[in-house]
């Protein structure tokens, strides 16, 4: 996609702090990080969301998420890192070009203070089990 900030970075028309690159994918550091060492792991081509993204791509991506996390925790002495990607707005993805956050964490950092966790009501688990399955 033409003004997609991503594929302008991939075809280095806009500058970047590139960690890594192939032919097939790119990590660069993301220039609002959420704790320093805050990295971005995306495709060259343009994909909106994983659900769009081929298969042999989406491997492709995670093949490089254990190396560039790893490189990304030593290189800031973290103690671990959170890895996600948004799909959609209401996820809160604001560039739609698929990227993965890798986050290295620290003790007491304030990042990501916690999940409110909730339950499932008596069979409501197996019902939502059958639907997904379904789709599958």
């Amino acid at each position: 996609m033409e003004d997609c900030v991503f594929c302008k970075i991939a075809r280095g028309e806009f500058p970047s702090a590139r960690v890594y690159e192939d032919q097939k994918c790119l990590a660069i550091l993301d220039i609002n990080p959420v704790t320093p060492g805050h990295t971005l792991v995306m495709p060259r081509a343009h994909y909106a969301t994983l659900a769009e993204t081929p298969t042999e791509l989406v491997q492709a991506l995670a093949g490089l998420f254990g190396r560039v996390s790893e490189a990304v925790v030593k290189a800031v002495s973290a103690e671990g890192f959170n890895l996600f990607a948004a799909n959609g707005r209401c996820a809160g993805q604001v560039i739609d070009h698929l990227h993965f956050h890798i986050v290295p964490r620290h003790p007491n950092d304030g990042v990501f203070p916690g999940w409110t966790a909730s339950s499932y009501a008596e069979g409501e688990m197996e019902k939502l089990r059958a639907q997904i399955s379904r789709q599958l």
